[in-house]
């Protein structure tokens, strides 16, 4: 691939790929990263050269601002090889768009197209050997920017690093999962950052989650920070419902992310004929369908996972199982196989989602 940019770019090459020590088929999620980094420095006001160098360690000084108030964002992004060997990314300039949104929510300076996506590109051609093709696999990719001014002044950093790190990976859950709805414990509030991918919000959520997998279960659907009524979020996703033939899912807010897996599966069920409702759902709707027999199905839907399953859903200390329903007639199945066979080529792109390295 040759790139031109319209920005200053320097590659630093390393002299043998680790490509052929990984053993592929058995990566744990996010704990392996490819050959080479992207890193891009921001002072006095501009974002400076894009460097690609090889992946390591960094060194700071330890009063940096994220060490103490936490100017840290990032994104989720995956990029897949199909059978021509070709790599392709999947809506990255939606993720471009959301990255900017969190870095102005968090008094940081947005980034530019050009660094972002063709900074991306020029990385994943020189890595291109990390993505492998097959169903379930993929290169997880994580754009993040965090505060690098020195001092502890409480205040908004000066200066900052835009880095990405690529890491292979496989399916992220296997089975379905139990979740517990909170009662107590937000994700998010009102005037707050819950619509932003600051690592704040991932860091506030673990301590409930930890409680919640003492008891058995192994994610939160989170509820809404005023009532605990209106069902939000799963874990770290974005979360969809079935009563009947009825698929629903909360609008976006300054609680809920608007994930962009989400908003894909969205369009994919409304071209397969499916009723979509976009609205708010609260924990006594549920129970009322469940009781009746119309609820069918709940699963999260992001990035890593693209859609987890749930068998069921505790709730003020009782537990309601949702009906084994047949996987061809399961909509988180027919959604996950359509949206994956998309990202992944197999089957025809009709939105112009995908987009060649």
């Amino acid at each position: 691939m040759s790139l031109e940019t319209k920005f200053e770019l320097s590659i630093d090459k390393i002299e043998k790929s680790r490509v052929d020590s990984i053993d592929f088929e058995n990566v744990k999620f996010g704990s392996i990263f490819t050959d080479h980094m992207l890193v891009c420095h921001y002072k006095d006001g501009k974002w400076g050269k894009v460097e690609i160098k090889p992946y390591g360690p960094m060194s700071f000084a330890p009063s940096i601002n994220v060490f103490h108030y936490g100017q840290a964002i990032f994104e989720g992004m995956k990029a897949y090889k199909d059978n021509n060997d070709d790599v392709w990314l999947f809506r990255p300039r939606e993720n471009w768009a959301r990255f900017n949104k969190s870095a102005e929510r968090m008094a940081m300076p947005h980034i530019d197209e050009e660094r972002f996506i063709d900074g991306l590109k020029a990385l994943l051609d020189l890595d291109r050997e990390w993505v492998r093709k097959g169903e379930g696999n993929s290169l997880y990719l994580r754009p993040f920017m965090v505060g690098t001014h020195e001092g502890v002044v409480a205040g908004p950093s000066s200066e900052f690093m835009f880095c990405v790190i690529c890491s292979p990976a496989r399916t992220y859950y296997s089975g379905k999962v139990k979740v517990q709805v909170a009662e107590h414990y937000s994700r998010a509030a009102n005037g707050g950052v819950g619509y932003t991918k600051c690592s704040g919000n991932y860091g506030g959520q673990f301590y409930p989650t930890q409680l919640a997998q003492q008891e058995g279960y192994q994610q939160i659907i989170w509820t809404d920070d005023a009532t605990h009524t209106k069902l939000e979020e799963a874990g770290t996703m974005n979360v969809f419902f079935r009563i009947g033939d009825t698929l629903i899912t909360a609008p976006t807010s300054e609680r809920i992310l608007d994930g962009v897996t989400r908003k894909s599966l969205i369009d994919i069920a409304k071209s397969k004929g499916i009723n979509v409702e976009v609205r708010s759902i609260v924990v006594q709707e549920l129970l009322d369908a469940h009781a009746k027999g119309e609820l069918l199905e709940i699963f999260g839907a992001g990035t890593a996972v693209t859609i987890g399953q749930i068998e069921g859903f505790a709730y003020q200390q009782k537990y309601y199982e949702l009906p084994n329903v047949k996987d061809e007639d399961s909509y988180a199945i027919m959604l996950k196989t359509n949206l994956q066979g998309i990202q992944q080529k197999a089957i025809e792109d009709t939105f112009n989602w995908t987009e060649k390295v």
